[in-house]
């Protein structure tokens, strides 16, 4: 992961929804109008490489997410540095969602999909096309055992 670095060979770009799954919560229980929700449709590189979901801090703050945790980074370069997690992020992507914690990045400018997120929302990814693609279009499969 390199904070600012646009995506090169086997790093691709994708349109994502980012959503406080806290808010969303708060709006079903009528809590919160639903129109206070707080969301942001933004660009997110797809890296197998990375393991974890990585946001902007300028993200994490227009969300109003929570810092739960810290935890340490090791960039491609070796060097490591400590960062904030936030939780109850939802992520959505071609017709899949599902909540992530995230690491806090305070350079970065776009969202970092890792492995975590491909496994869970069970996209591969197709290199050549520069694209994830659902494994099962019609489902989401776990494997297990």
């Amino acid at each position: 992961m390199i904070a600012n670095k646009e995506p090169t060979i086997g790093r691709f770009s994708v349109e994502l929804e980012l959503t406080n799954n806290k808010d969303i919560y708060r709006a079903e229980d009528g809590h919160l109008r639903p129109e206070q929700v707080r969301h942001a449709r933004v660009r997110g590189v797809v890296d197998s490489g990375a393991s974890r979901l990585v946001i902007p801090a300028s993200i994490a703050r227009q969300l109003g997410l929570e810092t739960t945790g810290r935890a340490t980074v090791r960039y491609a370069d070796g060097h490591t540095a400590d960062r904030d997690i936030v939780s109850d992020l939802r992520l959505a992507y071609g017709g899949r969602q599902s909540t992530f914690n995230a690491i806090v990045e305070p350079d970065r400018e776009s969202v970092l999909i890792g492995a975590i997120v491909l496994e869970d929302l069970d996209f591969l990814i197709d290199c050549l096309g520069q694209r994830l693609v659902p494994r099962d279009p019609k489902q989401i499969i776990s494997e297990a055992e």
